[in-house]
């Protein structure tokens, strides 16, 4: 159940670094039409449109989605880590 757990957590941890490294390129101009930001937007787009849609642009110029939903990453990962150990508690696994 542990190793469920670590795993869990180290792919928030990627997934987390993915969204930081993609908003970071928002910086610098012509990065994401390359070939790895296009691979990092495909990657992270569909999870952050839907708190686009919700949180519109501070100003029309900041936007604070990806800081709502990489909080809301690590409370899924929190929730699903607790429904694990439900579960392997109701399952008498260690």
């Amino acid at each position: 159940m542990d190793q469920v757990i670590n795993y869990l957590y180290s792919l928030q941890l990627i997934y987390s670094w993915l969204i930081l490294i993609y908003v970071l390129m928002s910086w610098l101009p012509n990065v994401r039409q390359s070939y790895i930001g296009e691979l990092l937007g495909k990657i992270v787009e569909p999870y952050l449109k839907p708190f686009r849609k919700i949180i519109p642009p501070i100003g029309g110029v900041l936007d604070i989605s990806p800081i709502v939903a990489w909080y809301a990453l690590k409370f899924l990962v929190r929730g699903l880590e607790e429904v694990i150990r439900f579960l392997a508690g109701l399952l008498g696994v260690s």
